[in-house]
């Protein structure tokens, strides 16, 4: 598209064409009149500058559209990034849930073996077991989906495996209020959406310009057969603006004109208020990953451990082990 409008910004700036034209009169050789004569159509009232101005803001407002592109395709590998590394994290942690839930069923066979508790607690501690392994089954179908997404942002036809060297952990900071409306301000859309008022402007412009008419002169050279002479020939033309004056066009202009600029103040608010929203969402998520890193997994890991060794000293049930498994599988996710 910016490519395309290069092309338009070309030809805004052309001249009109000359025209040459040839006339005769008469078709006896003795007394015919045969005139050839050149015209050449000149622009008046700016139409060419303001032209050469609209089509300048578009070839800037393309740029713009492509600057914005670019940023989305950039989110989008970088929303895709993440979600592959944190389905790989799920597969990991996936993983360490069949091992916790493989040392649960092995607990429970050697107590029922050992006659200290009915069988019954060995079918469900199977079943868990079983349960966890469809989740793992589904968390690696998650990242192969998520993988294979990746790819495709990042050009590659044919899906491959894509393992990623990154840290969850590491948490980004929120952007302070200010630096939030600095950016804001600075975004593409809304940088569109001034070039878009001064366009309309320039449209405006030329709408204007049209209202008066353009200058057409005329050279040329006249041949007589009858009286044998030639005869220069000099013309000025210019149209009579009675029935068309370009009201309808102009009003036209004027209206979007008045249109651009609502829809920069619509853009500034909706891009603000999705600023703002997300930042809220990051700080949110920063607060809840600190919690739970901080005191919710510590303290579930702590109760499955003290669980699972109460249940293999017989001071616990396996139900009791069991929910302490799964809320420590549930915070790790």
């Amino acid at each position: 598209e910016v490519n395309a409008n290069e092309g338009v910004r070309q030809q805004a700036g052309a001249y009109p064409n000359p025209e040459i034209s040839y006339l005769q009169e008469d078709t006896q050789r003795a007394t015919r009149t045969a005139t050839l004569q050149l015209n050449q159509p000149i622009e008046l009232g700016g139409k060419r500058a303001a032209r050469m101005a609209a089509a300048e803001r578009g070839y800037d407002i393309a740029g713009e559209d492509l600057a914005a592109r670019r940023l989305a395709v950039r989110a989008a590998v970088t929303a895709g990034y993440f979600d592959t590394l944190a389905a790989q994290e799920r597969v990991r942690v996936a993983d360490e849930a069949l091992e916790l839930a493989g040392r649960a069923t092995r607990a429970a066979a050697l107590r029922v073996k050992a006659g200290k508790v009915a069988s019954i607690e060995e079918t469900k501690a199977r079943v868990a077991e079983a349960g966890v392994q469809v989740e793992a089954h589904q968390a690696r179908s998650e990242l192969r989906s998520a993988q294979a997404r990746l790819a495709a942002l990042l050009g590659q036809g044919q899906p491959r495996t894509l393992v990623l060297d990154g840290r969850l952990d590491e948490l980004p900071t929120a952007p302070s209020l200010e630096d939030t409306q600095r950016q804001v301000e600075n975004s593409p859309a809304l940088r569109r959406a001034r070039l878009e008022i001064e366009r309309r402007m320039a449209l405006t412009e030329l709408e204007q310009a049209r209202r008066i008419p353009d200058l057409t002169l005329s050279v040329g050279a006249k041949r007589e057969e009858a009286l044998g002479r030639n005869q220069a020939i000099v013309g000025v033309s210019i149209p009579l603006p009675l029935f068309d004056s370009n009201r309808g066009n102009l009003l036209e202009a004027l209206k979007r004109e008045d249109k651009a600029r609502e829809e920069l103040r619509s853009a500034q608010l909706q891009v603000a208020a999705d600023a703002l929203q997300a930042r809220e969402r990051l700080e949110s998520a920063r607060m809840e990953a600190g919690s739970l890193a901080a005191q919710v997994l510590p303290g579930a890991q702590s109760a499955y451990e003290a669980a699972v060794k109460g249940f293999e000293l017989g001071k616990f049930s396996f139900l009791e082990a069991l929910d302490a498994q799964r809320t420590l599988l549930q915070a790790r996710m």
